[in-house]
């Protein structure tokens, strides 16, 4: 689905400009999500009061009128329409060149902001300056927990439990459960190891510090690996559950294409950010996760003749070889 090396054109900008530079800058990266992200866009203005912000967004070549309908809505935002899929990292690289603010923020385009959601973050940052990455708690539409706001780093330990299904089954566990964070509901300021880019701040000198984000993920892991060089770096990232937003999740492609980047970002991750001895351990730990899912769905499906066809387990297992050399 990548596009080879297309190109981004000049933003359309406002005419209707704040006087002085803002304060902090809002990236959202679209693909396909022409009436989330108007929803997104409209919470986001109605809900973030009294702050000098600037509002970029990139348009990764959607084909559903997305840059279009966003310029005729909202001629307050700086519209960037890249010519052909960029991916959530080299879009996201190529907006904040364009930032002359000090602090910067990722929004998924699949998100409703809450009152005073980026205020509140915005002022945390200001205060919490040792955590250098900071996000807020992410709900579905019904309010109930999206607790993929924020995690902790893949570990063999973590990889094993997965394997095992303890985290299935002691999904509420620390323990058992560690990337989750086990039963922690993101209703309390806490330390994490990565915060999701889906609600990402951070300065703009530490962007650049980093020099954004490895551009060979091209979607899910690029938040991962950040917040890990920062870690390297002395900082600790942080959640507030004072910035609220809605986050659906996954909306602008299929559960399989989803799952196949993310296990390719997983393997990237692990060769990455593992000491060399236990790489092997790491890789050898998602095959087996991946080739123990695909045989119990296998089986299971020929005890109650279930089509495979469309089994998503089935599908990683014989797309093994294209996510174990990540990106």
């Amino acid at each position: 689905m990548t596009v080879s090396e297309p190109t981004a054109t000049e933003p359309v900008r406002s005419t209707d400009k704040p006087a002085s530079p803002a304060e902090l800058t809002v990236v959202v990266v679209t693909w396909n999500t022409r009436d989330l992200t108007l929803r997104c866009l409209e919470t986001l203005f109605e809900n973030t009061p009294n702050l000098n912000m600037r509002v970029i967004v990139a348009d990764n070549g959607s084909e559903d009128g997305s840059a279009g309908v966003i310029a005729e809505r909202f001629p307050q935002v700086d519209l960037i329409r890249n010519e052909g899929d960029f991916g959530f990292a080299r879009a996201n690289n190529e907006a904040i060149k364009r930032v002359d603010s000090e602090w910067v923020l990722l929004l998924n385009p699949d998100t409703e902001v809450h009152p005073n959601a980026i205020n509140n973050l915005l002022a945390f940052s200001k205060q919490h300056p040792e955590a250098g990455v900071t996000g807020g708690r992410t709900v579905f539409p019904d309010g109930s927990l999206n607790p993929a706001s924020a995690w902790n780093k893949m570990t063999p330990w973590s990889l094993f439990c997965y394997l095992a299904g303890l985290t299935i089954v002691f999904k509420h566990s620390d323990f058992f459960n560690p990337e989750g964070i086990g039963g922690w509901r993101r209703d309390s300021v806490r330390h994490v190891d990565v915060v999701q880019g889906s609600f990402f701040m951070l300065s703009t000198a530490l962007w650049r510090k980093l020099g954004g984000f490895d551009r060979r993920y091209f979607m899910y892991g690029e938040e991962a690996d950040m917040c890990l060089r920062a870690a390297a770096l002395g900082y600790r990232p942080m959640i507030t559950p004072d910035a609220q937003i809605m986050h659906l999740g996954g909306a602008s492609a299929p559960k399989g294409v989803r799952m196949l980047q993310n296990w390719r970002a997983r393997a990237t991750l692990v060769r990455g950010h593992w000491p060399k001895p236990l790489v092997p351990v790491g890789l050898a730990e998602l095959w087996l996760t991946c080739a123990t899912r695909a045989l119990a769905n296998a089986g299971r499906g020929k005890l109650t003749g279930r089509s495979l066809e469309n089994d998503d387990w089935i599908m990683m297992w014989k797309k093994r070889r294209e996510w174990m050399q990540g990106y």
